[in-house]
């Protein structure tokens, strides 16, 4: 028997009701063993790259760490001498507010560095670099320099505020040597090795020889170091470079065997007794406060080493300090914010097209860099003590002011980068209160 027929109605109905929608399958990629791999560490790493290479990632990490750093440093400069300004008879937020009141003027003079175009700062390179060498002679005539700690780099001013020129003369370096050297590249003269030396290591000796008349082994490394950098990033050759390495490494053999202080000091490198007469106290002192300090520290304003036992606790071994009561985790943190800003020095001197925006922000990240390895090495015992303070975190306002204007430097030049410019721009708010009244007086009257 032929089949019975289906009426096209029922047909109809009954696909509509049996049809069931379903959800749609998202198709993912399988890795070679049949599964779907999830987020996991390739997904975040990938995620971090991309906000690693953004074009204001240098600006807030230059910005961000600077601040930090300042705002550390004040928190432990407190802490750390509130004893030392008992035992001088003063009160104990002494040296905080100084510190602080030198904070405030440096910020100032960071935002303004932020603000000034590369012009400006190459017009100011020539007035700074006279007026600091003034100064360095000015210091050394005897009853307007200041003797201090033996070395006789201070010049009062009045009250308790005092001046060491020595410190404006990384800054003059920078910005002098960073002129001089792109008006030279603009030429095409920086193939000859005469043109890349003169006059820029001659008058870098007329400087380290000022700073050495005073006794300032520290600073003086700190400007060799700088030195080297704004040659390196000129591209010297290596003959050329291991020249000058030579002869700054034959001077400074001869001022450390000529004087027993720093002889001294070069022997306490990695010591963990006193020794004879205590010649090697602060430093084994310096040891004894980071190892009691575990990984959390002893918690903040319970340092013992700063009852007297440590010198200099708030100075050139506030790290220390900072490891007692903060613990590894505290010094690890200084470390971090430190190597960030370092790294963004180094991203805005690579990513510029500007030679004198690449060999300034090459030379202030040499500079923070050198001075915070030095302080650091010798709290930690892995280099002789050269009486430097680490920057933006140690006491003392000749140092602060001149760093926290370099810090300047580089959020100026992270912010003129035109990526950075253009994704600065588009943050801005488009909609001005003007334009607000104007939609709000558009309203019918019955609206509410």
């Amino acid at each position: 028997m032929p089949a019975e027929a289906t009426p096209p109605g029922l047909v109809l109905r009954s696909r509509a009701v049996g049809a069931v929608r379903r959800p749609a399958v998202r198709r993912t990629t399988t890795s070679g063993s049949g599964r779907t791999p999830r987020g996991g560490p390739r997904r975040l790493f990938e995620q971090l790259r991309r906000a690693w290479d953004r074009p204001l990632t240098a600006y807030y990490l230059i910005l961000g760490s600077s601040l930090l750093i300042t705002v550390l440093g004040l928190v432990m400069v407190y802490s750390a001498s509130m004893i030392k300004a008992l035992e001088l008879s003063l009160p104990a937020s002494y040296f905080f507010r100084k510190q602080f009141l030198a904070a405030l003027i440096g910020g100032a003079l960071m935002a303004a560095a932020a603000r000034m175009p590369a012009k400006l700062h190459r017009a100011l390179a020539y007035p700074i670099l006279v007026v600091t060498v003034f100064l360095m002679i000015v210091v050394q005539i005897p009853g307007i320099g200041m003797r201090v700690n033996g070395n006789q780099n201070w010049i009062y001013l009045g009250g308790p505020f005092q001046l060491q020129p020595s410190e404006f003369g990384k800054l003059a370096l920078v910005l002098w040597g960073a002129d001089l050297l792109a008006r030279k590249q603009d030429k095409r003269l920086l193939t000859q090795w005469k043109h890349m030396l003169v006059p820029l290591v001659p008058v870098a000796f007329l400087l380290l020889g000022l700073i050495m008349l005073g006794g300032d082994m520290g600073t003086t490394m700190i400007l060799s170091a700088i030195l080297f950098g704004l040659l390196w990033l000129a591209g010297a050759p290596t003959r050329l470079f291991a020249g000058v390495l030579a002869v700054a490494g034959a001077l400074a053999v001869l001022f450390i065997k000529t004087s027993p202080n720093r002889m001294g000091r070069l022997a306490c490198i990695g010591a963990t007794d006193p020794g004879p007469q205590d010649k090697c106290w602060q430093a084994v002192h310096g040891i004894y406060a980071l190892a009691s300090g575990g990984w959390f520290g002893s918690g903040l304003g319970a340092s013992v080493e700063k009852w007297g036992q440590l010198p200099e606790p708030h100075t050139d071994f506030i790290f220390a300090i900072t490891g007692e009561e903060l613990g590894l985790a505290g010094t690890l943190s200084v470390l971090a914010l430190f190597a960030a800003l370092g790294y963004a020095g180094i991203r805005v001197a690579g990513r510029t097209e500007d030679p004198f925006v690449r060999y300034a922000a090459g030379g202030v990240t040499t500079w923070i860099v050198a001075q915070a390895v030095i302080n650091i090495g010798a709290v930690l015992g892995l280099l002789p003590i050269a009486g430097v303070p680490l920057p933006l975190f140690s006491y003392g306002g000749s140092a602060l002011l001149p760093t926290m204007f370099a810090v300047g430097l580089l959020i100026s030049f992270a912010r003129d980068d035109p990526a950075a410019r253009a994704a600065l721009a588009m943050r801005q708010p488009r909609v001005s209160w003007k334009s607000m009244r104007r939609r709000v007086k558009k309203r019918p009257s019955g609206e509410r």
